[in-house]
């Protein structure tokens, strides 16, 4: 108890940190980051907004895996250090990390391997907006994909492809059921999204595209080619969410627990056309989300 009362009212570690580098006159940040793609807008954004509160000219590197430097362009003046071999939940070494990128630990005033934005930035909680950047060049890239301009298409992460201690993922047989009723019932088409394209839902109605986008690519096809998006809480949404341009988007979200993600931080999106239905299931239990009430909430309700 004492020590959860400590993190909560305690010291900043961070804002120590900064007071002192303001002291010391330490502007080149390099932070470690081996997690999600969804703490991007959702803690590392407010990361780097604090960072330059304190040092506003601050030169800040990010340091990451191969499927999470795409991420970081979204956010203003970041450079990044990107290795192929780390993995997420894995060690790492930093040093040789480094020294494959021919960069030296002195070319750095304060390194941060273990960052805590869940300690560090619980101010932001309900105050600050997360806003990535969005780059016209990045809109063409969905054209080279097949899409019907007649049709409508709802963008699909049908798995998170994530461990927690509880389940984020709607069950396999609901998805199913959701596509064959909704693409006969309301005469729409299904973009999946993801790392991998498993479970496999080969089927009329579906354009599976699990594997074969880059980030840019797949926030290209939502931005420009998506109506509905439905997701489960995961860094797609986080993503999505958070952009600071306007587009029209109906995004239907599933949670088994609404204390985690976009729902904890407590901010509208920047995207003024961004339309976020939450549903909520209950005892954190998603079997309890019936296909009737998704599809309702998709295509009638808010």
């Amino acid at each position: 108890m004492l020590k959860k009362l400590w993190r909560r009212f305690g010291p900043n570690p961070l804002d120590q940190m900064l007071k002192e580098a303001c002291k010391s006159g330490k502007k080149r940040w390099l932070i470690c980051w081996n997690r999600g793609l969804g703490d991007i807008p959702l803690g590392l954004y407010a990361l780097t907004y604090r960072i330059r509160q304190f040092i506003p000219d601050a030169q800040i590197t990010f340091v990451t895996r191969s499927d999470l430097g795409d991420g970081f362009q979204l956010l203003d003046g970041i450079a990044t250090i990107v290795d192929p071999t780390w993995k997420r939940g894995s060690l790492f070494d930093l040093d040789a990390t480094l020294q494959r990128a021919h960069v030296d630990r002195s070319h750095f005033d304060v390194i941060l391997e273990k960052p805590d934005p869940t300690r560090w930035l619980m101010w932001q909680l309900g105050k600050l907006t997360p806003r990535l950047i969005w780059r016209e060049a990045w809109d063409p890239l969905c054209n080279q994909f097949s899409f019907k301009p007649e049709k409508k298409y709802v963008g699909v992460h049908v798995q998170t492809e994530t461990q927690y201690a509880y389940e984020k993922n709607w069950p396999e047989a609901y998805w199913r059921e959701l596509f064959t009723r909704a693409t006969q019932e309301h005469n729409v088409e299904f973009v999946l999204f993801g790392f991998a394209p498993t479970p496999s839902f080969a089927a009329e109605g579906i354009l599976d595209l699990r594997g074969k986008t880059s980030l840019f690519e797949m926030l290209s096809i939502i931005k420009n080619k998506c109506h509905y998006l439905l997701v489960p809480d995961s860094g797609i949404l986080s993503i999505a969410y958070y952009l600071d341009i306007a587009f029209p988007m109906k995004a239907v979200s599933l949670w088994a627990d609404p204390h985690q993600g976009i729902l904890k931080q407590r901010v509208a999106s920047p995207n003024p056309l961004f339309q976020h239905c939450p549903l909520r299931a209950k005892g954190e239990d998603l079997r309890t989300l019936s296909v009737d009430k998704v599809m309702q909430e998709l295509f009638v309700n808010c």
